[in-house]
Order: C-alpha cells, then structure tokens, then sequence
C-alpha cells in the first residue's frame, strides 16, 4: 500500500495586502535626511533690522522670506514664528481687524499671536531674539518659546 501524507492546513493569517499604488510598507521605510521636518534652504539665523527700524505694532516684511513676525510693544520687541498651533499653516496678519487669520482653519490670534478663536489650542510660539554686536536684531527660528516662557531672556528685547 502507498502512504500519502495529508496536505499541510491553510495558514490562518492572511498575507499582507500590497500596499497602495506609490505607498511603501511601513516595514520597508526608511528615515532619511528628506523625511526630517527640517526648513532646508531656509536661514534659521538671520538679523531683521535696528530697534529703532519699528514702529509700535506688527511688521510683515520678513513674514513672506522668513516666517517671522516682527512686533514691537511699548515694553518689548519679539518675533512670532508664523506657524498656526492647530496644523502648521501659515496665517495672516489682519492690519484692519488687528488679527492674526490663519485661512485653512479659521483660527485667530492677537497682535500678541494669543489665540482667542477657532480650533488653535495655545499661542504662537516666539523665536528667540537678542542684538547682535552691530545692533541689529537678530532672530534664531530654531528656539521657541512657548507663552509660559516669554518673559524669559531671549524671547524678546527691551524696545
């Protein structure tokens, strides 16, 4: 008589489904330079003029090269990152309605880049800023402060 062997069971698990069309397995992903949120080509240190370049209220001019703010207070002059907390665009500043507007979502910040409407959950953050030998302000966008921090050194100069 011939032995035959039963054929194996089914395996339980599926297979993977491929993965959608340009989509790699997150298995097959690898972090590289490019995946990083980094503003490549973009300078985080930069000088934005003398104190005495500002008048009293915010300064749009560095808004469009560096996604900055520049604003000066009876007290201080600080920098607002142009960053909305609630995804990351890029709001306006209002002249008219003495806002910060961001588009995508609504939300609106005060001169102060306070949040008081829509979906943002806290402040704009502030960069850091301090005079460099020359004079001139200069601002490092790669440290942040958060609105517990802005009366710390560095978030903001004397007027």
């Amino acid at each position: 008589a011939e032995f035959t062997a039963d054929p194996p069971p089914p395996d339980p698990t599926p297979p993977d489904p491929p993965p959608p069309a340009g989509k790699p397995r997150l298995a097959n992903l690898k972090v590289t330079p490019k995946s990083r949120k980094v503003r490549r080509g973009k300078k985080t240190t930069f000088k934005v003029g003398y104190p005495t370049d500002y008048a009293l209220g915010v300064d749009s001019r560095f808004q469009k090269d560096f996604r900055v703010w520049v604003v000066r207070d009876v007290e201080k002059i600080f920098v607002i990152l142009a960053k909305c907390t609630h995804l990351g665009c890029t709001p306006e500043w209002k002249d008219s309605d003495s806002k910060f507007k961001c588009p995508c979502h609504g939300s609106g910040f005060d001169g102060e880049g306070v949040n008081f409407e829509g979906p943002a959950p806290r402040p704009m953050d502030r960069c850091y800023v301090e005079l460099a030998p020359d004079g001139q302000i200069q601002v490092n966008t790669l440290t942040l402060y958060q609105e517990s921090l802005w009366g710390e050194p560095g978030a903001s100069i004397p007027a």
